[in-house]
């Protein structure tokens, strides 16, 4: 999925659930997971086979909302927005084993058996259980503009990025802050 101001994608399985919650562009008011065919389109796109669920009704596509927006939330907080996030008892539905390699590297993936939305969301928790493994997890941001929200990675030495692109919401926000000061 394209990045504003062209910001690489989060690295590894990261940029699934950078990609999944960028489903909705909330200013440009898209939203690719309107419907199951939407949907399954998505994560074909973006998922191996094997993780591949099951066709999924209108009212599973709807908790797969409430996943994405509990994750956007989450991201929010990346950027000390205070949000409540719903995100804990949304991710226990989907169950985690231990998978250890034959080189003996150790990580978490879905259970196997899963189909619907315990694969999907099971899927998405094992891509944030590896990112917090690696230290990249608190990277992945919302945009601090509250009409964008877009989710990036965010890259800069200290990590303190603020906005998807400083071009577009960062401009944006620093011309209201001179505005209010010099009105």
């Amino acid at each position: 999925m394209e990045q504003p101001g062209n910001r690489p994608a989060a690295p590894g399985s990261l940029a699934l659930v950078q990609d999944f919650v960028n489903t909705a562009d909330l200013e440009g008011g898209t939203d690719v997971l309107r419907d199951p065919g939407e949907f399954r389109d998505f994560w074909r796109a973006h998922v191996e086979g094997a993780h591949e669920p099951a066709d999924l009704s209108e009212e599973e596509v709807a908790v797969c909302r409430d996943v994405r927006e509990a994750l956007r939330a989450a991201c929010r907080a990346h950027v000390g927005v205070a949000v409540p996030a719903p995100l804990g008892d949304l991710l226990a539905r989907g169950p985690l084993v231990l998978a250890i390699t034959a080189s003996g590297d150790a990580s978490v993936v879905p259970a196997p058996g899963l189909t619907g939305v315990p694969l999907i969301v099971a899927t998405l928790a094992a891509a944030v259980a590896d990112a917090v493994r690696a230290g990249t997890w608190q990277r992945l941001k919302a945009c601090e503009s509250d009409p964008c929200q877009w989710v990036y990675y965010d890259r800069s030495p200290a990590g303190r990025s603020r906005w998807c692109t400083m071009s577009i919401c960062g401009s944006r926000a620093k011309m209201r802050a001179y505005r209010s000061r010099t009105a």
